[in-house]
């Protein structure tokens, strides 16, 4: 299967999360925010026990795979990564995204996932000190900072939890992607690409608005 990839780091892309759209009409939810120029879309999978929440699995990826050509940004919120990751693969995701507190060899599961096919990407909870993703981050095309905790949408963000930007950009440098996730919107979209992010993730943002092609535009024209 041929695989979408991650626009080139140093664009600014906003990534809505499905968490918050309209699941009985979810083909046209999508539609409504690539036709507005989104390129990636973010797929929270939670799976109750590493968060306590459960949300989507590999059948739903496979059916939103049909209805899309953007990047399906998979973020493994679960235990196992890596016994679920080759699922969700197949099913058709582009990009997978695991916590480092569930990998015992970060590095072998990110050689794993590249010889997949897919891009890769490890996740910092709030609580998260930076240090533990020092080696692994540099391997990765992308580095997740929750700038919430992660289980539910809606939550209000956490301005220290995204100051861990700075300290991830000087990391990796310019050529990997620093996405953030929780409470963006156009108030706290200015504050956290100061910090250094370049991949958005906006949920009630973007799908808890009437309008989802205005609420992009706000969230855009915030972009310093």
């Amino acid at each position: 299967m041929a695989r979408n990839r991650l626009p080139k780091a140093g664009t600014v892309e906003i990534a809505p999360s499905i968490l918050s759209a309209d699941f009985a009409n979810l083909a046209s939810e999508i539609g409504q925010v690539t036709s507005a120029g989104v390129k990636i879309v973010h797929l929270d999978v939670m799976d109750g026990h590493f968060v306590p929440n459960i949300t989507l699995g590999p059948p739903v990826v496979a059916w939103i795979r049909k209805c899309t050509d953007a990047v399906l940004d998979t973020h493994l919120m679960i235990s196992e990564p890596r016994r679920y990751a080759p699922r969700f693969i197949e099913a058709g995701s582009d990009h997978i995204t695991f916590h480092i507190e569930t990998v015992d060899r970060p590095e072998e599961f990110v050689a794993e996932l590249r010889k997949a096919g897919v891009t890769v990407g490890v996740t910092l909870n709030p609580e998260t000190p930076v240090e533990t993703v020092e080696k692994v981050a540099p391997l990765c095309d992308m580095v997740l900072v929750m700038t919430v905790h992660p289980g539910f949408g809606g939550q209000k963000f956490i301005d220290h939890a995204a100051r861990k930007c700075i300290q991830i950009r000087e990391m990796v440098g310019p050529a990997v992607r620093i996405e953030v996730d929780g409470g963006i919107d156009a108030t706290t979209t200015p504050i956290v690409v100061g910090y250094g992010a370049d991949t958005l993730v906006a949920g009630n943002a973007v799908f808890g608005q009437k309008n989802r092609v205005l609420s992009l535009e706000a969230i855009r024209k915030s972009i310093p």
